[in-house]
Protein backbone atom coordinates (compact mmCIF):
# COMPACT_ATOMS: atom_id res chain seq x y z
CA UNK A 1 0.00 0.00 0.00
CA UNK A 2 1.30 3.44 -0.96
CA UNK A 3 1.61 5.77 2.01
CA UNK A 4 1.55 9.55 1.95
CA UNK A 5 3.90 12.12 3.43
CA UNK A 6 1.92 12.41 6.66
CA UNK A 7 0.20 9.04 6.90
CA UNK A 8 -1.21 8.18 10.30
CA UNK A 9 -0.88 11.68 11.74
CA UNK A 10 -3.61 13.80 13.25
CA UNK A 11 -3.64 17.34 11.87
CA UNK A 12 -5.47 20.41 13.17
CA UNK A 13 -6.09 23.23 10.68
CA UNK A 14 -7.58 26.54 11.81
CA UNK A 15 -9.28 28.82 9.30
CA UNK A 16 -10.23 25.62 7.50
CA UNK A 17 -13.48 26.94 6.05
CA UNK A 18 -11.90 28.57 3.01
CA UNK A 19 -8.73 29.60 1.20
CA UNK A 20 -5.38 28.26 2.34
CA UNK A 21 -6.88 26.46 5.34
CA UNK A 22 -9.30 24.53 3.16
CA UNK A 23 -6.56 23.64 0.69
CA UNK A 24 -4.35 22.48 3.56
CA UNK A 25 -7.07 20.08 4.69
CA UNK A 26 -7.34 18.71 1.17
CA UNK A 27 -3.62 18.12 0.65
CA UNK A 28 -3.00 16.80 4.18
CA UNK A 29 -5.83 14.30 3.78
CA UNK A 30 -4.54 13.29 0.34
CA UNK A 31 -1.18 12.56 1.96
CA UNK A 32 -2.71 10.33 4.62
CA UNK A 33 -3.39 12.59 7.61
CA UNK A 34 -6.59 12.56 9.60
CA UNK A 35 -7.78 16.16 9.47
CA UNK A 36 -9.62 18.30 12.01
CA UNK A 37 -11.03 21.28 10.13
CA UNK A 38 -11.56 24.12 12.61
CA UNK A 39 -13.24 27.40 11.79
CA UNK A 40 -15.41 29.99 13.46
CA UNK A 41 -17.93 29.17 10.73
CA UNK A 42 -18.83 25.54 11.46
CA UNK A 43 -20.82 25.10 8.24
CA UNK A 44 -17.81 26.17 6.17
CA UNK A 45 -15.57 23.74 8.07
CA UNK A 46 -18.09 20.97 7.51
CA UNK A 47 -18.17 21.76 3.80
CA UNK A 48 -14.39 21.41 3.75
CA UNK A 49 -14.61 17.95 5.27
CA UNK A 50 -17.51 16.78 3.12
CA UNK A 51 -16.26 18.11 -0.20
CA UNK A 52 -12.58 18.90 -0.09
CA UNK A 53 -11.17 15.88 1.74
CA UNK A 54 -12.92 13.49 -0.63
CA UNK A 55 -9.57 12.66 -2.25
CA UNK A 56 -8.38 10.95 0.93
CA UNK A 57 -7.53 7.33 0.22
CA UNK A 58 -5.68 4.34 1.56
CA UNK A 59 -5.85 3.62 5.27
CA UNK A 60 -7.35 6.99 6.06
CA UNK A 61 -11.08 6.93 5.37
CA UNK A 62 -12.86 10.23 4.84
CA UNK A 63 -15.07 9.45 7.82
CA UNK A 64 -12.09 9.84 10.17
CA UNK A 65 -11.95 13.57 9.52
CA UNK A 66 -13.98 16.00 11.60
CA UNK A 67 -15.22 19.58 11.45
CA UNK A 68 -15.30 21.74 14.59
CA UNK A 69 -16.33 25.26 15.51
CA UNK A 70 -13.46 27.21 17.04
CA UNK A 71 -12.79 30.77 18.15
CA UNK A 72 -8.99 31.05 18.17
CA UNK A 73 -9.11 34.20 20.30
CA UNK A 74 -10.87 32.41 23.16
CA UNK A 75 -8.86 30.16 25.47
CA UNK A 76 -11.97 28.34 26.72
CA UNK A 77 -12.99 27.53 23.14
CA UNK A 78 -9.54 26.06 22.49
CA UNK A 79 -9.48 24.04 25.71
CA UNK A 80 -12.97 22.70 24.99
CA UNK A 81 -11.69 21.55 21.60
CA UNK A 82 -8.73 19.78 23.19
CA UNK A 83 -11.07 17.93 25.55
CA UNK A 84 -13.33 16.97 22.64
CA UNK A 85 -10.44 15.66 20.56
CA UNK A 86 -9.02 13.65 23.47
CA UNK A 87 -12.32 11.75 23.61
CA UNK A 88 -12.65 11.36 19.85
CA UNK A 89 -9.09 10.34 18.93
CA UNK A 90 -6.51 8.05 20.50
CA UNK A 91 -3.64 10.46 19.75
CA UNK A 92 -2.98 14.19 19.94
CA UNK A 93 -2.59 16.43 16.88
CA UNK A 94 1.04 16.33 15.78
CA UNK A 95 0.52 18.75 12.90
CA UNK A 96 -0.97 22.13 13.77
CA UNK A 97 -1.65 24.68 11.03
CA UNK A 98 -2.49 28.24 12.09
CA UNK A 99 -4.36 29.57 9.06
CA UNK A 100 -7.14 31.57 10.73
CA UNK A 101 -6.88 35.22 9.76
CA UNK A 102 -8.95 38.32 9.01
CA UNK A 103 -8.51 41.77 7.48
CA UNK A 104 -10.06 45.10 8.43
CA UNK A 105 -8.34 47.45 6.00
CA UNK A 106 -8.18 51.22 6.22
CA UNK A 107 -5.71 54.09 6.02
CA UNK A 108 -3.57 54.58 9.13
CA UNK A 109 -5.19 57.94 9.83
CA UNK A 110 -8.68 56.44 9.61
CA UNK A 111 -8.17 53.00 11.14
CA UNK A 112 -10.36 52.50 14.20
CA UNK A 113 -9.01 51.05 17.42
CA UNK A 114 -11.68 48.35 17.21
CA UNK A 115 -10.52 47.23 13.75
CA UNK A 116 -6.91 47.28 14.89
CA UNK A 117 -7.70 45.14 17.92
CA UNK A 118 -9.86 42.61 16.06
CA UNK A 119 -7.16 41.88 13.47
CA UNK A 120 -4.38 41.57 16.04
CA UNK A 121 -6.57 39.37 18.26
CA UNK A 122 -7.30 36.83 15.51
CA UNK A 123 -4.06 36.88 13.56
CA UNK A 124 -1.49 37.24 16.34
CA UNK A 125 -3.11 36.37 19.66
CA UNK A 126 -5.07 33.52 18.06
CA UNK A 127 -1.87 32.02 16.63
CA UNK A 128 -0.20 32.35 20.04
CA UNK A 129 -3.06 30.66 21.91
CA UNK A 130 -3.26 27.73 19.48
CA UNK A 131 0.52 27.26 19.60
CA UNK A 132 0.64 27.46 23.38
CA UNK A 133 -2.22 25.05 24.07
CA UNK A 134 -1.39 22.42 21.46
CA UNK A 135 2.36 22.53 22.09
CA UNK A 136 1.59 21.92 25.76
CA UNK A 137 -0.54 18.95 24.78
CA UNK A 138 2.34 17.57 22.72
CA UNK A 139 4.83 17.98 25.57
CA UNK A 140 2.42 16.51 28.13
CA UNK A 141 2.09 13.42 25.92
CA UNK A 142 5.81 13.29 25.04
CA UNK A 143 5.22 13.40 21.29
CA UNK A 144 7.07 15.30 18.60
CA UNK A 145 5.17 17.64 16.31
CA UNK A 146 5.19 20.32 13.66
CA UNK A 147 3.48 23.70 13.93
CA UNK A 148 3.05 25.67 10.71
CA UNK A 149 2.01 29.30 11.05
CA UNK A 150 0.65 31.37 8.18
CA UNK A 151 1.96 34.92 8.04
CA UNK A 152 2.00 37.08 4.90
CA UNK A 153 4.56 38.80 2.70
CA UNK A 154 2.82 41.97 3.92
CA UNK A 155 4.38 41.20 7.31
CA UNK A 156 7.80 41.70 5.72
CA UNK A 157 7.22 44.67 3.42
CA UNK A 158 4.02 46.31 4.66
CA UNK A 159 1.10 47.31 2.45
CA UNK A 160 -0.91 50.48 2.02
CA UNK A 161 -4.14 50.34 4.02
CA UNK A 162 -3.04 47.39 6.14
CA UNK A 163 -1.30 48.81 9.20
CA UNK A 164 -3.09 46.36 11.50
CA UNK A 165 -2.72 43.34 9.21
CA UNK A 166 0.98 43.92 8.48
CA UNK A 167 1.74 44.40 12.18
CA UNK A 168 -0.08 41.19 13.13
CA UNK A 169 1.67 39.16 10.43
CA UNK A 170 5.11 40.54 11.29
CA UNK A 171 4.42 39.48 14.86
CA UNK A 172 3.63 35.94 13.72
CA UNK A 173 7.08 35.69 12.11
CA UNK A 174 8.94 36.83 15.25
CA UNK A 175 6.76 34.67 17.47
CA UNK A 176 7.46 31.63 15.29
CA UNK A 177 11.23 32.12 15.53
CA UNK A 178 11.04 32.39 19.32
CA UNK A 179 8.74 29.38 19.65
CA UNK A 180 11.11 27.31 17.51
CA UNK A 181 13.96 28.10 19.90
CA UNK A 182 11.90 27.22 22.97
CA UNK A 183 10.22 24.07 21.65
CA UNK A 184 13.14 22.49 19.83
CA UNK A 185 14.24 20.59 22.96
CA UNK A 186 10.86 18.82 22.86
CA UNK A 187 11.35 17.94 19.17
CA UNK A 188 8.52 20.27 18.21
CA UNK A 189 9.31 22.18 15.03
CA UNK A 190 7.76 25.59 14.32
CA UNK A 191 7.91 27.26 10.90
CA UNK A 192 6.12 30.13 9.20
CA UNK A 193 4.98 30.62 5.61
CA UNK A 194 4.66 34.08 4.07
CA UNK A 195 2.24 33.83 1.13
CA UNK A 196 2.11 36.60 -1.44
CA UNK A 197 -0.97 37.29 -3.51
CA UNK A 198 -2.92 34.03 -3.40
CA UNK A 199 -6.29 33.47 -5.06
CA UNK A 200 -8.36 33.35 -1.86
CA UNK A 201 -11.60 35.03 -0.75
CA UNK A 202 -9.46 37.64 1.04
CA UNK A 203 -7.73 38.66 -2.21
CA UNK A 204 -11.01 38.64 -4.12
CA UNK A 205 -12.03 41.77 -2.20
CA UNK A 206 -9.14 43.73 -3.76
CA UNK A 207 -10.36 45.98 -6.64
CA UNK A 208 -9.35 44.71 -10.09
CA UNK A 209 -7.37 47.87 -10.85
CA UNK A 210 -5.31 47.47 -7.69
CA UNK A 211 -4.86 43.75 -8.32
CA UNK A 212 -3.56 44.43 -11.85
CA UNK A 213 -0.96 46.80 -10.43
CA UNK A 214 0.15 44.26 -7.85
CA UNK A 215 0.53 41.51 -10.43
CA UNK A 216 3.00 43.66 -12.34
CA UNK A 217 5.33 43.24 -9.36
CA UNK A 218 5.09 39.42 -9.45
CA UNK A 219 7.73 37.95 -11.80
CA UNK A 220 5.61 34.86 -12.45
CA UNK A 221 2.79 37.20 -13.51
CA UNK A 222 -0.12 35.53 -11.74
CA UNK A 223 -1.80 34.89 -8.42
CA UNK A 224 -0.73 31.84 -6.50
CA UNK A 225 -3.20 29.09 -5.68
CA UNK A 226 -4.11 27.92 -2.17
CA UNK A 227 -2.96 24.41 -3.09
CA UNK A 228 0.54 25.70 -3.85
CA UNK A 229 0.78 26.92 -0.26
CA UNK A 230 -0.85 23.74 1.03
CA UNK A 231 1.81 21.55 -0.60
CA UNK A 232 4.46 23.41 1.43
CA UNK A 233 2.37 23.13 4.59
CA UNK A 234 2.21 19.37 4.13
CA UNK A 235 5.95 19.11 3.47
CA UNK A 236 6.65 21.06 6.69
CA UNK A 237 4.31 18.72 8.56
CA UNK A 238 6.20 15.66 7.34
CA UNK A 239 9.49 14.01 8.27
CA UNK A 240 10.88 15.18 4.93
CA UNK A 241 11.45 18.53 6.70
CA UNK A 242 12.81 17.03 9.92
CA UNK A 243 15.73 19.49 10.25
CA UNK A 244 13.75 22.61 9.36
CA UNK A 245 12.56 24.77 12.24
CA UNK A 246 12.41 28.51 12.82
CA UNK A 247 12.29 29.06 9.06
CA UNK A 248 10.33 31.80 7.29
CA UNK A 249 9.46 30.74 3.75
CA UNK A 250 8.09 33.12 1.09
CA UNK A 251 5.55 31.77 -1.40
CA UNK A 252 5.12 34.81 -3.60
CA UNK A 253 5.92 34.07 -7.24
CA UNK A 254 9.02 36.23 -6.73
CA UNK A 255 7.28 39.35 -5.40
Amino acid sequence: MVTGLVSGRLALVTGAGSGIGRAACQVLSREGATVIAADRNYDAALETIKTHTALASGSNAAGDHSAVELDVTNTKSIQNLIQLLSKQYTEVPRIVVNSAGITRDNWLLKLSEEDYDSVVNVNLKGTFLIMQNFAKQMTDNSVSGSIINISSIVGKYGNIGQTNYSASKAGVVAMTQTAAKELGKFNIRVNVILPGFIDTPMVKTVPDKVKAGLLKMVPLGRLGTPSEVAELITFLGSEKSSFITGASIDVTGGY
